[in-house]
């Protein structure tokens, strides 16, 4: 299991040294954020100017960063077979947009009856799916890159269209009728969509472009199996590099408030137990396949955090409660589901009797670098 997706020939890939420590180095971003925002707080004065129509500049080089390398390896070809799964869409957009955002507003209720801005930030972070670490989960846990591709996009779509209407329905006009305490929101659909177009819309076209301009000008030996182990690697340069920023960019009041945290913790911790295991549960019921269920799982059950920042902030101001809700978000996310790609790892020998690395239809096998040259010069002394 590497980001880099290096296809053996013979046997099941194993995990890398680099891949092999990944919640290590999870684990040291994490911690080297938190101190940098706590101890050195220009950092986070630093971060909070470099920002442009609502967009942390250095937030989203990160995210970009680490997408590409995976859209890269989509086969866009394959698209049309999962458009085609009506079964994958329909319970995808089911768990995304019914099942997530009512999750996320019980717990927020039941665990936070008596701090609404916390509660308030919770249910925006159960408003926000996830368009863009969902794609390193997928990857790492063997999971279908089209699928993922397509859900993502779709996600997308409805989070523009969506994401105001349901803040409404669950902030204003759903407490009104169970009788409880209401909170509005103002969100901007354009801020919505620049945010998608950003963190989704560059790094897709960039994929795409790539992978017709490689395979067109030298061939898919070459792009599987020269150019896409050399740029694999920065996806997860690219991860802990926004790790790290989000980090320092409120680790003072992640620090400073622990206890606060901890309250929030709890349903976060739930939530995301709670929507991995609906979607891969699902997957199964319906299935799928191991592939194309924890392509569901993940997307269920990830966030976009990103945006469910942008919002609280915009909204309710960057030193609010609302705003200190959607901070810990990543920091319960990101190790959630990272030990729930080894728990997807496990359930898919356990639960669909399958071998991950194995799972779904034979690929062709990309060369390595140094066949791939003795192939193409063989070839063209055949030629010859």
């Amino acid at each position: 299991m590497s980001i880099q997706v290096e296809l053996a020939s013979a046997g099941p890939r194993r995990l890398s040294s680099l891949d092999r420590w990944l919640p290590l180095w999870i684990g040291l971003a994490m911690a080297g954020g938190l101190l940098l925002g706590r101890f050195v707080p220009g950092v986070s004065i630093l971060l909070a100017h470099l920002d442009v129509g609502g967009i942390s500049l250095p937030i989203a080089l990160g995210l970009l960063v680490m997408m590409y390398p995976v859209l890269a390896k989509v086969r866009y070809e394959k698209v049309a077979a999962v458009t085609g799964d009506k079964k994958l869409l329909v319970s995808s957009i089911l768990l995304n947009w019914i099942v997530g955002p009512a999750v996320m507003f019980t717990l927020a209720w039941v665990f936070l009856p008596d701090l609404p801005d916390y509660r308030t930030g919770l249910i925006i972070v159960g408003l926000a799916r996830c368009i863009a670490m969902v794609v390193i989960w997928n990857d790492l846990s063997c999971g279908d890159r089209e699928a993922v591709a397509v859900l993502v996009a779709i996600n997308s779509v409805f989070q523009v269209v969506a994401f105001a209407l349901l803040g409404w329905f669950y902030l204003s006009v759903l407490p009104g009728w169970l009788a409880l305490d209401t909170a509005g929101l103002q969100v901007s659909v354009g801020q919505i969509a620049l945010n998608v177009l950003i963190f989704l819309g560059v790094p897709l076209v960039a994929g795409f472009a790539s992978r017709l301009i490689g395979e067109r000008r030298r061939g898919r030996g070459w792009y599987e199996g020269v150019f896409l182990p050399r740029i694999g690697p920065w996806a997860l340069y690219g991860l802990l590099f926004t790790i790290v920023l989000l980090f320092a960019l409120q680790g003072r009041q992640v620090t400073s408030r622990p206890w606060d945290v901890a309250r929030i913790a709890v349903p976060l911790l739930v939530y995301f137990l709670v929507m991995w295991f609906v979607g891969i549960a699902a997957g199964k019921l319906l299935r799928l396949g191991y592939a194309r269920s924890t392509t569901l799982a993940f997307t269920a059950a990830g966030n976009n955090f990103e945006l469910a920042i942008a919002v609280a902030i915009g909204t309710f101001g960057a030193t609010s409660g609302q705003a200190l809700a959607g901070v810990v978000g990543p920091l319960i996310e990101v190790p959630v589901l990272v030990g729930l790609v080894y728990v997807s790892l496990w359930a898919a020998r356990a639960w669909f009797g399958t071998d991950p690395y194995q799972a779904g239809p034979p690929e062709p096998v990309p060369l390595p670098a140094d066949a791939y040259r003795a192939e193409r010069a063989r070839a063209e002394g055949s030629s010859a």
